[in-house]
């Protein structure tokens, strides 16, 4: 591991690099907050499939892509005079002393669960109406029940424990199986984001992801589909044309497969 002065030699080097290339760079001296954005949702997404398939080299290159782009928003809008790296460092570290009064003050907590609970009741001392204004709009509706269930857990509205919330979800899967007989789209639709909502709660129960969950699923579902397709042409065979029964050896042997 590097010192914290080569630490800070690199983090040096990277602001540098950032001035040179906004001064010098057609396309870096272009490029705007509203620009930028896009490609920082595109890097986030491609270090989240870093850290799933637990590529740590490849964690280690987007986690630089990442902070080139908060480099690169802290020099436009330093620009301006709006603020710059310094600030948004020094704008962090106060947030996170004032968020650990257990550490940095003397409040005692028993457990990662108190903490949690302290975090959201500061935020609203801080002058936040409510605690779900702290999620994002435009987070993907799963990630989005997931964070709202822990920021109101954050504040006391909860389960007490799981077998509760299992029940909730069988109840929910009923009523949406009452909707389904009755083939009514609207309430159908209605039912079944209730069920969804009520198995994301579950899972965090369980102290599971459900977005990784969910992620993971969609990987190996993949993995072993482009098998079939694989073992399709390697037969010389077109899968419309063959049965379920067929592609079902074939699923069955890329389960096998790729557990080794």
């Amino acid at each position: 591991m590097t010192s914290r002065e080569n630490q800070l030699q690199a983090f040096e080097r990277l602001l540098n690099i950032m001035d040179e290339l906004r001064e010098q760079c057609p396309w870096d001296k272009k490029q705007t907050m509203e620009t930028l954005r896009h490609l920082t949702i595109e890097e986030t997404y491609e270090l989240g499939d870093a850290i799933l398939e637990n590529d740590l080299n490849e964690v280690k290159k987007e986690l630089g892509d990442l902070m080139l782009h908060l480099v690169f928003y802290s020099k436009i809008a330093s620009e301006t005079n709006i603020f710059d790296i310094a600030d948004v460092c020094n704008g962090i570290c106060d947030k996170l002393i004032n968020r650990h009064p257990h550490i940095y003050g003397d409040v005692e907590v028993k457990d990662e669960k108190e903490v949690a609970r302290n975090w959201e009741k500061l935020k609203l001392k801080e002058g936040r109406e409510s605690v779900l204004e702290g999620v994002p709009k435009s987070l993907p509706a799963l990630v989005k029940a997931n964070r709202i269930q822990d920021k109101v857990a954050g504040v006391g509205f909860d389960w007490e424990r799981p077998e509760q919330v299992w029940e909730k979800v069988q109840e929910e899967i009923e009523e949406f199986k009452v909707e389904v007989e009755k083939q009514d789209k609207a309430m159908m639709e209605n039912e079944f984001g209730d069920v969804l909502f009520s198995m994301v709660n579950y899972a965090r129960f369980l102290n599971i992801n459900p977005e990784n969950a969910l992620e993971r699923t969609n990987k190996k579902f993949s993995s072993r589909f482009k098998y079939l397709e694989n073992k399709s042409k390697m037969i010389g065979k077109d899968l419309k044309n063959m049965t379920l029964e067929e592609m079902d050896v074939y699923w069955e042997e890329a389960k096998e497969m790729l557990k080794k």
